[in-house]
């Protein structure tokens, strides 16, 4: 009872620095209360050079990853652009989805402290929680801290691992920082192999870049899978589970791991997308819909005339 104690009030703590961090000044006396207690990791195995791992879940990226993701390290996932901001994103999820199933104690449910990045947060949005039930993830299992500068950032990563209510940190960067190099990334994953607990780097718009990650991994976004009709014809471009291109980056392996994922909220479960063969006549439903010309060709952007030289006003 006294370490449930413990962790609330650390909690509570982490909560109110993130407040003044912010920014925000009114902070709710009574959100402890209404929390879930924090919880540890549960089925741990023992991974390379003996460190705890989890398994993902699926052999297709569990045998590279030797066993599954660190639990005492930092593992890295990143987007070639901003624009790639959601899948990368919703794969955090995934795995935080993962993370959440795994942790387990007699208090109750774990939770995860995500600190996001203002330039990412002005560009691609703020998580939802809709959009976060979505991926079967309950939103008050998250903790969603945005701090205005990188160097808050990682006082609160340290922070989040060496406080022990959180059996994750994600790390939220926009590109490659300047005032995050390879020995702050040292630093963190020292943190991070002390405490025993993972944190998973969440790079946004940023390219490869030497650290102290255990894995590099590289999400694109990749359509749904086509599917098989009643009938037996092929349905293509439609609306089902977010699916990723999965790139393995660093690993041990002398060549890069490229496959597509598929996630099911429903069944919290990854599993190789396999794309079926469309026919070039099936149109794809959810395509949107196609105006039809104006009838005085109003829409269409007229053609420029001859460019002539002209002299200058001044």
């Amino acid at each position: 009872m006294a370490e449930k104690a413990v962790a609330r009030e650390t909690l509570f703590a982490l909560r109110q620095t993130i407040a003044r961090i912010e920014g925000r000044t009114v902070v709710d006396l009574h959100v402890a209360d209404r929390e879930p207690e924090a919880a540890g990791l549960a089925v741990r195995a023992s991974g390379r050079d003996g460190m705890q791992i989890l398994p993902i879940g699926l052999q297709a990226l569990d045998g590279p990853m030797e066993g599954g993701l660190p639990l005492d390290a930092m593992t890295e996932i990143r987007s070639d652009r901003l624009g790639d901001a959601a899948a990368a994103s919703g794969f955090m999820l995934a795995l935080s989805t993962r993370l959440l199933m795994h942790s387990s104690s007699d208090a109750g449910p774990a939770r995860i402290l995500w600190i996001g990045d203002e330039a990412v947060a002005r560009e691609a949005g703020l998580p939802l929680a809709a959009g976060i039930q979505d991926y079967g993830l309950d939103p008050r299992h998250l903790l969603y801290a945005r701090p205005r500068r990188i160097e808050d950032g990682l006082w609160l990563a340290e922070a989040g691992l060496a406080s022990g209510v959180f059996c994750a940190v994600i790390l939220e960067v926009c590109g490659n920082p300047r005032r995050f190099g390879l020995t702050e990334s040292r630093r963190l994953s020292l943190k991070a192999h002390s405490t025993g607990r993972p944190l998973l780097l969440l790079r946004q718009g940023g390219e490869e870049e030497a650290g102290s990650t255990v894995f590099r991994i590289r999400i694109r976004p990749s359509p749904a899978q086509s599917r098989r009709l009643p009938d037996g014809s092929v349905l293509g471009g439609s609306i089902a589970n977010p699916v990723f291109q999965v790139t393995l980056e660093k690993s041990r392996l002398p060549v890069p791991v490229d496959i597509h994922l598929e996630w099911s909220p429903h069944d919290r479960l990854f599993s190789l997308a396999t794309f079926l063969p469309v026919p070039a006549d099936n149109k794809q439903t959810n395509s949107g819909a196609v105006l039809s010309p104006s009838a005085d060709g109003q829409d269409r952007t007229a053609l420029l005339g001859g460019v002539v030289a002209l002299d200058r006003a001044s």
